[in-house]
């Protein structure tokens, strides 16, 4: 979501990153009217900007500086007008009187040339950004043509950083073969690979819930934890990305990146300090320990589906096949459930259920963590067999907060139990503001601090955890599974957590069906 209001949403005693210029390629693109430029606007309007710092536009649609300024404008006023809300004029003035604009192709060395004047001709010195919004497939190219120009060796203060956004390749070849090119032109800590999911506070809440809080940590473990699953479901369609989706699918759009990175912060062991590579190093380890399936494994452990037409929210969904752009006997899955295991000695045996879709019955991201049933021999003669264990559900998306799921007696003279729920919601007690969730990603790039970024090593083991899974479905690739639009999913994904025992947490109010 874009926020225009007038208070701040970071807070007043961040210090402003230091002076920069940030060059936007693919500055005429979506991704930087949509989300780029209102999350620096609200950097600008928070004072997390210092007034050295620069944008400069690089694209190959002819614009003039003026003409961009105005583009951007009438963009970023006509999504606030959407929302709701208005942009401040000073600020966004400020901002544009920052603004540049180079015309030029990414495979010309003119381009970088240019980009090298715009560096030496910012008098407030300081360091540059490269923010690739551009087409995956030009992502090493320009990192290669920025190293062939010297636009990436760093002086003192003067840093060069390279922010790459997902896709981070399409498969685990393709992932080592992105990483060799960008690690060629570049050292790992200028290389920044973004993924916006990472700037939602209740992701990095996470951390703060396990480590900041002693009743958690003695008990996360396969002593008391039966389960986890993780849930991130999407009212959306494909929409007008009919193209782009038909040739990736939701197992690699959303689980070696989104998921896996919700995974290893809910399984990662304590760091020995909150900095970036303690941390990153302890992430990687939890995905480089999710065990290896082999081709009947990951088959079995695996559920694809496709929505069908149905109604979201009063509006008709057509066939996921009928959609724009979309082959018209696509077998791409728009929908993915996984059983995945964690071999190490804290979660030895703990199943972790991801489950992913678009054209779902709701918008919601969750984890939960379901704890083992206490014994309840005390309580033999009550119906104690109908209650559900403790559950403890962190709620990213959209109405963030954490839960816990706890046993009540039921008030009266005989002895009942009940289910409750100890709910926690972020806008109770935090005043917060909407936000695009780039604003604390760019400002830690600005800054210099990698910890909510993806390090090479992190990437490919994502993708080796997965490729057995691609490799399966690509042997029997006429199988999938039909979901109608506006449910919670094909009955195969119920199938394969209720063969465990288990049942998703419901979609409408966070309870098992």
């Amino acid at each position: 979501m874009t926020a225009f209001p007038g208070k701040p949403a970071l807070p007043k005693d961040a210090t402003p990153a230091p002076p920069s210029t940030l060059f936007l390629f693919g500055a005429s693109g979506d991704l930087t009217k949509r989300l780029v430029m209102p999350a620096l606007y609200n950097l600008a309007r928070d004072g997390a900007l210092d007034p050295g710092f620069r944008i400069v536009g690089v694209d190959i649609v002819e614009h003039d500086e003026a003409g961009f300024r105005d583009y951007l404008t009438e963009a970023v006023s006509a999504i606030g007008k959407a929302a709701g809300a208005t942009p401040d004029k000073a600020t966004w003035d400020w901002l544009m009187e920052r603004t540049g604009y180079i015309v030029g192709n990414f495979d010309d060395d003119t381009t970088y040339s240019h980009v090298g004047e715009r560096i030496a001709a910012n008098q407030n010195g300081g360091g540059a950004v490269f923010y690739l919004a551009v087409a995956p497939r030009f992502f090493g190219s320009i990192a290669e043509k920025l190293g062939h120009a010297g636009l990436l060796e760093e002086t003192g203060e003067a840093f060069r950083r390279i922010v790459v956004e997902k896709p981070f390749g399409m498969d685990l070849p393709s992932a080592q073969a992105l990483n060799a090119r960008l690690l060629g032109a570049a050292s790992e800590h200028q290389i920044f690979r973004i993924d916006h999911f990472l700037g939602k506070e209740t992701v990095q809440n996470v951390m703060a819930l396990r480590f900041g809080n002693g009743i958690f940590e003695p008990i996360w473990n396969r002593n008391f934890i039966d389960h986890v699953q993780i849930t991130a479901a999407e009212t959306v369609t494909v929409e007008k990305r009919g193209r782009f989706y038909d040739a990736t699918g939701a197992l690699r759009d959303m689980v070696p990146n989104h998921m896996f990175q919700l995974l290893a912060m809910i399984a990662m062991e304590p760091p020995n300090s909150f900095d970036a590579d303690a941390i990153r190093t302890e992430k990687a380890k939890v995905i480089q320990a999710i065990r290896q399936l082999t081709p009947k494994e990951a088959a079995a452990a695996s559920v694809r589906a496709q929505y069908a037409a149905g109604t979201i929210n009063g509006e008709s969904i057509k066939d996921y096949c009928r959609e724009d752009d979309v082959d018209p006997n696509s077998q791409t899955e728009t929908y993915v459930a996984l059983r995945l295991e964690v071999e190490n000695w804290r979660w030895s045996g703990v199943p972790f259920y991801i489950r992913t879709g678009k054209a779902m019955a709701v918008r919601k991201t969750e984890i939960m963590v379901q704890f083992k049933s206490a014994p309840h021999t005390l309580f033999r003669d009550t119906p104690t067999d109908t209650l559900q264990p403790n559950a403890l559900v962190i709620r990213v998306q959209p109405d963030e907060g954490i839960s816990l799921r706890l046993a009540a007696k039921v008030p009266g003279r005989a002895v009942r139990l009940a289910e409750v729920d100890m709910d926690f919601r972020y806008a109770d007690y935090f005043k917060t503001e909407p936000s695009t969730g780039y604003e604390t990603l760019i400002y830690d790039c600005l800054v210099g601090d990698a910890t909510l970024f993806q390090r090479a090593d992190n990437i490919e083991a994502g993708w080796a955890a997965v490729e057995p899974i691609l490799e399966a479905w690509a042997s029997v690739s006429d199988e999938i599974h039909l979901y109608r639009a506006g449910s919670s999913g094909p009955s195969a994904a119920d199938d394969l957590i209720e063969r465990d025992g288990f049942e998703w947490l419901r979609l409408d109010d966070g309870r098992p069906k």
